[in-house]
């Protein structure tokens, strides 16, 4: 009888176990990245490769930052980013690089890495989330699929819930503010802008400006002076440079024509903060709406006269 129990004892912990290599086999982790592309883990990402700066700042904001072994560079926030191996720059990756690190997740960038690498990392049979933020709620969602598959939810929840939470404190603030025309320059040579479907013009309109180049057909089109001295622009925003050697907005005096020259109206974000569509594009939303709003006060002085 006692050695029927065991037996049968046995054969019940030994189907348990069987159930839970079963349950284990389909609990997969299963997100759909920015594309639309189903992305599958059969476990927690553990070693994962970022070739974005924004896609690590995701990273480590989701609480992944210990599983990031591979990282373009200009990676550098938060400070531990620095330290990780780099794989080549975002416009000029390495695939062989990439691939011996033995990543068990890739986060890649649509409108930076070249379409040709991301292929070929996933014909090494590599798993690819693609990251292409285009408005702030994508910033929050990316941190809750990239947690889902590092298997960091908690954090990364509380991350996502925060991000709204300032979003909507921001938007609140200035979404019935009158509007003011800009132009962000994201490039000097050539000229370089943004249209309206890019997150800087999302951030423009949180702000309550208006993008003076929203209706241009590509996501960072390619511009000459005429274009900007046509535009006349209200405010230009300028983040490629130094604090301490602003050159890109020095240059725009010789055309004390446009509007932002006359009056004075050159504001400079660093290009990190609005550039990279990760949490601290917050950082730079409050300081641009900061500087749109000094200009509405003195635009409303100006008006009334001395």
């Amino acid at each position: 009888m006692k050695a029927a129990a065991v037996g049968m004892g046995v054969r019940w912990c030994a189907a348990l176990f069987l159930l839970g290599i079963v349950a284990t086999s389909h609990a997969e982790l299963v997100v759909r990245d920015d594309l639309g592309n189903e992305v599958r883990l059969a476990a927690e990402a553990r070693r994962i490769v970022s070739l974005a700066p924004h896609a690590t700042e995701l990273l480590f904001a989701a609480g992944a930052g210990r599983s990031v072994v591979g990282a373009v560079q200009w990676s550098d926030y938060p400070p531990e980013a620095k330290k990780i191996p780099r794989v080549g720059s975002y416009v000029s990756l390495d695939p062989e690089r990439i691939a011996a690190l033995a990543p068990d997740l890739v986060v890649g960038w649509a409108s930076g890495n070249n379409p040709r690498v991301l292929e070929k990392l996933r014909a090494l049979g590599l798993t690819l989330y693609v990251s292409e933020i285009r408005s702030l709620e994508q910033v929050a969602t990316a941190l809750e699929r990239l947690g889902t598959l590092a298997g960091t939810e908690a954090q990364a929840r509380k991350a996502a819930d925060a991000f709204r939470d300032r979003w909507r404190r921001i938007r609140s603030r200035y979404a019935d503010k009158p509007r003011v025309s800009v132009f962000y320059q994201i490039w000097h040579k050539p000229f370089m802008t943004v249209n309206g479907e890019h997150l800087i013009s999302r951030v423009i309109e949180l702000c309550g400006g208006r993008n003076v180049f929203d209706a241009a057909p590509t996501l960072t089109p390619v511009l000459n002076v005429e274009a900007v001295l046509a535009a006349n622009p209200q405010v230009i925003v300028a983040g490629g440079m130094g604090e301490a050697y602003p050159e890109w907005l020095e240059n725009w005096r010789r055309w004390p024509q446009l509007e932002a020259v006359k009056n004075g109206h050159l504001v400079f974000v660093p290009s990190d903060l609005l550039q990279r569509p990760a949490p601290r594009i917050l950082d730079g939303a409050e300081r641009l709406c900061e500087a749109l709003d000094a200009v509405r006060t003195r635009m409303a002085q100006a008006r009334r006269g001395p």
